[in-house]
């Protein structure tokens, strides 16, 4: 009498499991739960998060969120948190200031920006490394309209947002034409090389805004010497 080979049969209808443990499929965990995708871009992008956001327009190129839905969440999420900073600024600004010292340079490094560059700076602030953060808290202590702010603050996030979730959309056209099929064969692996990927771009996007920010505010500075220069002549 023959047995029938059950273990066998186990073993071919599940060899991931038997081979490499259980296997996890990330796409189909984005699918799954991609409603929770975009409350979280909601809240990251409240507090920054385009690091997040350019991983989540990768996973918009491969179809698994909304890349309207993940820009629309982004949109307000960055918004929201501006205009809730300014506010901070604008009521507990000057307490703030006496508390933490050691934020007055980057604030006044923020006034000085808008005071010479202004509506541009508006514009501009979330893509300057050292003073993104407290910008809008900076802008909300000086006498600038809070109209004015909402306005412009509103355009500046959705340039922001389409920014950074198309600039995903496109990192993961060119990770899917170079590694092919090679992604979702591998799963987690190639997610953590293409979240190094990422991390790489977003790093050095820092680091050439930090040379900005420093080349703008030694251009400041001269320009403050030459506004006192005459002064003390005379």
């Amino acid at each position: 009498m023959v047995r029938p080979p059950s273990g066998r049969l186990r073993q071919r209808q599940n060899p991931r499991e038997t081979q490499a443990g259980p296997h996890v499929d990330v796409n189909q965990l984005i699918a799954d739960y991609g409603g929770w995708f975009y409350a979280i871009t909601f809240l990251w992008t409240f507090l920054e998060g385009e690091t997040f956001v350019i991983f989540a327009g990768a996973a918009a190129h491969q179809g698994l969120l909304n890349i309207h839905y993940l820009i629309a969440a982004a949109w307000i999420g960055s918004f929201a948190g501006d205009q809730m900073y300014f506010f901070i600024g604008r009521k507990w600004g000057p307490k703030l200031l006496e508390r933490f010292p050691r934020q007055k340079p980057a604030v006044d490094l923020a006034l000085g920006f808008l005071r010479k560059y202004n509506t541009w700076f508006i514009l501009t602030f979330r893509f300057i490394y050292g003073i993104r953060n407290v910008s809008s808290f900076a802008m909300g202590l000086s006498g600038l309209s809070y109209v004015r702010f909402l306005i412009l603050n509103f355009i500046a996030a959705g340039v922001w947002a389409i920014t950074f979730a198309g600039a995903g959309y496109l990192l993961g056209q060119v990770f899917e034409a170079v590694l092919g099929n090679l992604a979702e064969k591998f799963g987690l692996v190639m997610l953590g090389v293409f979240l190094l990927v990422i991390s790489g771009v977003v790093i050095m996007h820092k680091r050439l805004q930090q040379r900005e920010a420093a080349l703008l505010a030694k251009k400041l500075a001269e320009e403050k010497e030459k506004e006192k220069a005459p002064g003390e002549a005379a």
